[in-house]
């Protein structure tokens, strides 16, 4: 009884995933929860499975994706963009991020918060075949929402961004094909709207 109330407290957790929004829109114009990031991350790891030739532990991997944003419950989304440039940023959300899943630990206890949490360091230091299938599914998944929402949602900084994920997908050329598909929907993307823009311009 005891170990189901740490579960339910981890449940409780991760239904804030469900209303805590990225800066990610969707393509009727609504904002992305994290929650739904997270869900098609998973997804991309269940259809690519079959072209990955190596050796893959399918469930270590489709546990770090459910688990890797679990901390964004309580230390909230932050974007890429905001971490990108500037260091100390990135060391805050860590910190934050690290604290998170202290807690997530300690709500489980004995192994099942420990694996959890051996899970996301796994996923964070991106040595393992696996952690590394996981963070470049979760970085394409990004830039595949960005592709399917409106332009004008985009920042500046986002389309330089694009051009970002090849070091996290070179290692293997499933996703390097993968990745060079999102490419070049996100750059026809930016294309058409330039040129509309200029049409706009030159009348």
């Amino acid at each position: 009884m005891e170990r189901m109330r740490g579960i339910m407290q981890v449940l409780r957790l991760a239904e804030k995933l469900k209303f805590e929004m990225r800066h990610s829109w969707m393509s009727n114009g609504r904002q992305e929860s994290v929650a739904e990031h997270t869900w098609r991350v998973g997804l991309m790891a269940v259809l690519i499975e079959p072209y990955i030739e190596e050796k893959l532990d399918m469930a270590k991997l489709l546990k770090m994706i459910m688990i890797h944003d679990l901390v964004e419950a309580e230390a909230k989304d932050v974007p890429a963009f905001d971490t990108l440039f500037d260091t100390e940023r990135k060391e805050q959300k860590q910190l934050a991020e690290q604290t998170a899943m202290n807690n997530i630990k300690a709500m489980l206890k004995e192994e099942p918060g420990k694996e959890l949490q051996e899970l996301w360091l796994e996923f964070e230091a991106k040595k393992t075949f696996e952690a590394k299938v996981a963070n470049a599914l979760d970085k394409l998944e990004a830039q595949l929402q960005h592709n399917e929402a409106s332009i004008d949602t985009w920042l500046e900084v986002e389309r330089e961004m694009v051009y970002l994920l090849k070091p996290h997908t070179e290692f293997h050329p499933v996703l390097e094909d993968l990745r060079k598909m999102i490419v070049t929907e996100a750059e026809e993307k930016l294309k058409e709207h330039d040129s509309v823009q200029s049409a706009g311009f030159s009348e």
